[in-house]
């Protein structure tokens, strides 16, 4: 059942502000809310039409299908990546209620529209292509005694000795993944889910970035703060996508994916000392538009035997795009990352990458190609990796379904 005091009546307007007196808390923790209790949130109400109708579709992101939004959706201009750890209480019937209040919240605010209990109302109406992704962490199995239906491949990554990670930046049982061309709107988004969150989990890390929107198929790749464009050889055509990203494994995990996240942060003060003949050997592009010092487009493929006149290597062996080729086709991943800058630490500037890989199977598709990078990599001169976590991204769910509902089941 629903609670009366928040779940709007039969043909009301979802879209109008909360009455005065509405206690969120009492939605979140009761234990007698049920899947059913969903369905305010996924049935269409007039107010609800008269909004679509007056957008443009394409700022709209569907929140219901075979897979959750934000992984394929073309990147936005500003993400959040926040973690939580669960309460000792939490038990698999609270986490099953959390999960339908953050897919009733996500399917409001994706349509641009207030969630349930909004206090801010206002600030939910503009469609900015707004997406909501949610992930589980190894934890999350681990304390609703799920481990046997964790997914293949799916483990916290080995050590590495490049890495310098902070606990501040690192691990979480539950991952809320927030993206908007807006960043307005995407405060808004993240305030209210992290509201629904914590009731049942306590808040860990939070990181946030900004890119080049990609609002097209013809979008720019974007770029990072060392000026390298990031993301060239992602995925692109559906089959390949899906084979890349998506699981195909029997059960509840099918149609979802995995995803690492690495804070790696960034010294721009000795980078900035090299020029540009350097730069590029040392990522193994052209700063100017991408291509590889063997090509001339961005799309040409790397090739590591060419040699220049003297017989060395026309991309240095050491050099990024050599290390993190693929040496197998089932190396291949999906790079969706946020630049961050955070100000000045101790005098200079803190900015850096948060690295997002996304694919069907961490083990064998994303760890090879790190280990490679950890060991010999040139561009480690200038990056340290400070943050690391792993989150198993489920399936999306259908009206009246929620999100790790296979899981829970």
């Amino acid at each position: 059942m629903t609670d009366p005091q928040t779940s709007p009546e039969p043909g009301a307007d979802a879209a109008q502000p909360p009455r005065r007196g509405v206690r969120r808390r009492g939605l979140l923790v009761g234990s007698g809310l049920a899947v059913a209790g969903l369905g305010a949130g996924v049935v269409g109400t007039h107010g609800a039409e008269a909004l679509r109708d007056a957008r443009t579709e394409p700022a709209l992101v569907p929140f219901h299908g075979d897979h959750q939004a934000g992984v394929a959706t073309p990147i936005q201009a500003h993400g959040v990546f926040a973690a939580f750890d669960l309460h000792r209480e939490t038990d698999r019937e609270a986490a099953r209620r959390l999960l339908v209040l953050l897919s009733d919240d996500a399917e409001r605010l994706m349509r641009a529209e207030p969630a349930i209990a909004d206090q801010e109302p206002e600030l939910a109406t503009t469609p900015a292509r707004l997406t909501v992704t949610v992930g589980f962490g190894p934890g999350w199995f681990t304390a609703l005694g799920l481990e046997e239906r964790t997914p293949t491949g799916f483990a916290d990554l080995p050590a590495f000795d490049i890495d310098r990670l902070q606990d501040r930046w690192s691990g979480g049982d539950l991952l809320l993944q927030v993206a908007a061309d807006d960043p307005t709107v995407l405060s808004h988004a993240v305030r209210h889910l992290s509201k629904t969150a914590r009731s049942f989990a306590t808040p860990r890390w939070m990181q946030r970035g900004f890119t080049t929107a990609m609002t097209t198929p013809d979008s720019p790749t974007p770029r990072n703060l060392f000026g390298q464009v990031d993301g060239t050889v992602n995925p692109r055509s559906g089959n390949d996508f899906a084979d890349v990203v998506w699981s195909a494994e029997p059960g509840w995990f099918a149609g979802g994916t995995t995803v690492v996240l690495r804070r790696i942060a960034m010294n721009l003060d000795t980078w900035d000392e090299l020029d540009v003949v350097d730069k590029e050997l040392s990522i193994g592009r052209r700063l100017s538009d991408g291509s590889p010092l063997t090509g001339t487009r961005e799309e040409d493929p790397v090739n590591l035997t060419a040699t220049d006149s003297s017989g060395l290597p026309v991309i240095p062996r050491f050099a990024h795009a050599a290390r993190a080729h693929a040496r197998r086709e089932d190396e291949r991943f999906l790079r969706r990352s946020f630049n961050y800058d955070d100000g000045l630490r101790d005098g200079h500037a803190d900015v850096g990458l948060v690295f997002a890989a996304y694919q069907a199977d961490l083990t064998r598709q994303f760890l090879p190609v790190q280990q490679r990078l950890a060991a010999e990599d040139m561009l480690n001169t200038w990056t340290v990796p400070i943050g690391s976590a792993v989150f198993v991204i489920p399936p999306g769910c259908r009206p009246g379904g929620f999100l790790g509902e296979g899981l829970l089941r």
